[in-house]
């Protein structure tokens, strides 16, 4: 029996069964998501391997990748993962409902106002302002709260975390003890390039800050930095992409398990002549009589409308797309194929199937990341092994 997610909505921890929902929204979807939480974990063990004695934590952030954070929080916290990062402070309370008793940062830091509501749910800020740290610090005060904080030190990123200096001018406040700071942390900016000169020079410089803020457990490395020299492991890792699939190591092969199967429905199989064209602009003719399967995923689903030279997996064979990608459809040449290989009905692959990730994310001129997050919610996600 398959779990599956309510399409409707991205953090319930509650899982149905595909035999529940199979009549209605499953039926009526234009797809369907897969994720193989068998894999995940097998990633996260992986990762795990390799940071020894460092912790492996996860990142779940943009609703676990676009993979249901609950349903994967759960299934990670289940196979040993005590410790996860999200980005908002709605992601942390989605997180402590599916992993009790882990420990739970969040990215964005303490929005104005916001503090009490990470004592209420036992969650840490990561702390990257001097004005955010001094709020903080006045409501653990007034309030007597002691769940701590993350502060993150700026290496080399200039997006969020406090400066050299600035980190430094804390040392008197982390020499005295009763500090507050559960973890120091940086963020790499080149990971996936092995010999990129950034690498070397933040390693360095948080280097020098680990050792000055002693005492307080380090953390540096994403999922690339897992991949680059010990020296970057410190006391933990926080790798993302690679527990959902994506290639870690942008230069070498994939060392990851694929998660995310996405398959979408075929809602109409069409005959074309010669020199007729498919698809809004006109952009592509048939150079001869062909068949066209349109399929229920469009760039409102995440498929990018400036897609090319992509591919779909239809029985067994990959066939390209053809014509412009619209809003809730795509059109693909299914002409080589037998006349019975192809219904309504049928789903077609668009990841999966030798289809990666990456792959369809050099079709559409970005990142994994990118494509997983931009999956649309019309697909329910379904769930298959793990302990959901």
């Amino acid at each position: 029996m398959t779990p599956v997610t309510d399409p409707s909505s991205t953090t319930s921890s509650k899982a149905v069964t595909l035999e529940s929902i199979s009549g209605a929204a499953l039926a009526a979807a234009p797809g369907v998501v897969s994720v193989d939480l068998d894999a995940l974990i097998a990633n996260w063990r992986k990762l795990s391997s390799r940071s020894v004695p460092a912790e492996c934590a996860a990142v779940i952030k943009a609703d676990a990748y676009g993979c249901g954070l609950s349903t994967v929080a759960g299934a990670l916290a289940a196979a040993g993962c005590k410790t996860f990062f999200v980005a908002t402070l709605a992601e942390a309370r989605a997180a402590r409902g599916a992993a009790k008793t882990a420990t739970i940062y969040v990215l964005d830091g303490c929005f104005v106002g916001t503090a009490p509501a990470f004592a209420e749910i036992n969650a840490r800020p990561v702390i990257g302002d001097l004005e955010e740290l001094a709020e903080w610090d006045a409501y653990c005060k007034q309030s007597g709260w002691s769940g701590g904080a993350a502060i993150h030190i700026d290496t080399g990123m200039n997006r969020l975390g406090l400066s050299i200096g600035e980190a430094q001018a804390l040392l008197p406040r982390v020499q005295k003890g009763d500090h507050g700071f559960k973890l120091v942390m940086s963020h790499l900016v080149c990971a996936e390039a092995l010999d990129h000169p950034m690498n070397s020079r933040q390693v360095r410089a948080f280097q020098d800050i680990a050792l000055a803020y002693a005492g307080i457990p380090a953390s540096l490395s994403n999922s690339s930095g897992v991949f680059l020299s010990p020296q970057f492991q410190f006391d933990l890792m926080r790798p993302g992409a690679a527990l959902y699939g994506i290639n870690p190591t942008p230069e070498a092969d994939n060392p990851m398990q694929q998660v995310v199967t996405l398959k979408a429905r075929i809602v109409h199989v069409r005959e074309v002549e010669a020199g007729a064209t498919v698809g809004y602009g006109a952009t592509w003719s048939a150079r001869r009589a062909s068949r066209i399967a349109v399929v229920a995923a469009g760039y409102a689903d995440g498929y990018h409308r400036g897609a090319s030279g992509a591919e779909v997996v239809v029985a067994g064979r990959r066939c390209p797309l053809v014509g412009r990608i619209s809003m809730d459809l795509l059109a693909v040449d299914v002409t080589d194929l037998p006349a019975n290989a192809v219904r309504r009905g049928h789903l077609a692959t668009l990841i999966g199937e030798g289809i990666t990730v990456d792959e369809l994310a050099r079709h559409f001129g970005t990142i994994g990341y990118e494509v997983l997050t931009s999956i649309g919610r019309r697909f329910p996600r379904v769930y298959r092994g793990g302990a959901v």
